[in-house]
């Protein structure tokens, strides 16, 4: 693997990330439990999905075949998409989804932290706004972490069983390959797994202020980064990209 091919995977799998993670969050729009959090989680969708068009336009370029962002967002196969598995599960509830958003943005607060250090310039400067976007999305989803937790019989309960079932989907996100080795090595990218005990740290640091158990659960759900999906992302992807293939020649 050449130090583009795995460049390019990088950026992929940064973009798909956010792609996905935006789509699950567009769908609270008008189903939110109150108005605020209605607005908030369709805000917090939009930052995604700049991320994406960022990241994903950044891979088109790096790969030098003239695909631009909308093309890798909507003309690739299941098999193609390199985001974790996490991004990729269905909201539930309220309560699941915070779970959700407390892991992945507590992870990438120390990842983009590190990713905004890097030598290339381009992902550096994407990491440093994204940074100031991912601290309010960590605050947000930390604060009704708390509510949650420690608030009525119900929604501890709810939030517990949402932090159990997600955490073993969790270790994907530390995952290093030959991708990562290569970039960390060649361009000071992130040492991912270095960052595991700041993310178990930072969040079990929540998780007993909400009065949640941390789980002891092994991180045994993996291989969205390589292509291999849950039953979900056919689903997500059928909807996403009906219109492109619908129309593909369209433009507006």
């Amino acid at each position: 693997m050449t130090q583009q091919e795995a460049l390019y995977k990088f950026a992929l799998r940064l973009g798909d990330n956010a792609l996905i993670r935006s789509y699950r969050l567009s769908e609270w729009c008008s189903n939110a439990p109150i108005l605020e959090e209605d607005l908030a989680l369709t805000n917090f969708a939009l930052d995604m999905i700049g991320r994406a068009q960022s990241l994903l336009g950044y891979a088109g370029e790096i790969e030098g075949k003239g695909r631009t962002a909308d093309d890798l967002a909507y003309k690739r196969n299941e098999q193609l998409f390199v985001n974790v598995l996490m991004a990729e599960l269905p909201n539930n509830d309220f309560a699941y989804t915070i779970a959700r958003e407390l892991f992945l943005s507590v992870y990438e607060y120390y990842y983009f932290t590190d990713l905004a250090k890097c030598d290339d310039p381009t992902l550096a400067a994407i990491a440093t706004k994204t940074l100031k976007e991912v601290k309010y999305h960590m605050a947000h989803s930390t604060d009704w972490t708390l509510r949650l937790g420690d608030g009525t019989e119900e929604s501890h309960a709810r939030m517990q069983d949402a932090v159990n079932k997600l955490w073993s989907y969790a270790g994907e996100f530390f995952e290093a390959d030959v991708v990562d080795v290569m970039l960390t090595n060649a361009l000071n990218t992130p040492d991912t797994p270095r960052l595991l005990k700041n993310w178990e740290d930072h969040t079990a640091a929540v998780l007993k202020e909400a009065t949640l158990r941390t789980p002891s659960v092994p991180f045994i759900q993996h291989g969205g980064r390589n292509g291999v999906h849950t039953e979900y992302m056919g689903h997500i992807l059928s909807e996403m990209q009906f219109l492109s293939h619908a129309y593909p020649d369209a433009s507006w």
